[in-house]
């Protein structure tokens, strides 16, 4: 796993996190709007139009603004208890040997935040990539 994380003047600070997983890229994808969803976005359903707004069990909520099949979606995100929005991104890729699953998450607000939600990204894929390891 990898991660990027800084300031970025457009985008506020932001936060970057890669795995690769050993998946063709439609199989990761699949996975990641289906079965794999609460693992990511929480309980919910996601729309898969742009425009498009979902709310999870835990409160999170956001508005699709990009969606692009066997690709990437794009959405804000904004848990319940934050007074301002920010944007969301997971994609896959594929790459020799498998997919590599980005999740890019921007417009945090401060370094604490930022800190934050890397352990939380982290985390993430960690758990992502679990669901494609043939030994469990």
């Amino acid at each position: 796993m990898t991660d990027t994380t800084g300031k970025k003047p457009d985008a506020g600070w932001d936060v970057g996190v890669r795995q690769t997983v050993p998946a063709r890229s439609e199989v990761a994808w699949e996975f990641i709007v289906g079965e794999g969803l609460p693992l990511w976005l929480g309980d919910t359903t996601l729309p898969q139009v742009k425009g498009e707004t979902y709310r999870t069990a835990d409160g999170v909520t956001g508005e699709v603004r990009a969606y692009t099949e066997n690709a990437k979606i794009r959405l804000t995100w904004r848990p319940d208890d934050w007074p301002h929005d920010t944007v969301l991104q997971v994609s896959v890729k594929e790459v020799d040997g498998g997919t590599t699953i980005v999740i890019q998450h921007e417009r945090l607000a401060d370094r604490e935040e930022r800190r934050m939600m890397l352990g939380h990204w982290k985390n993430v894929v960690t758990h992502l990539a679990a669901a494609f390891d043939p030994n469990r």
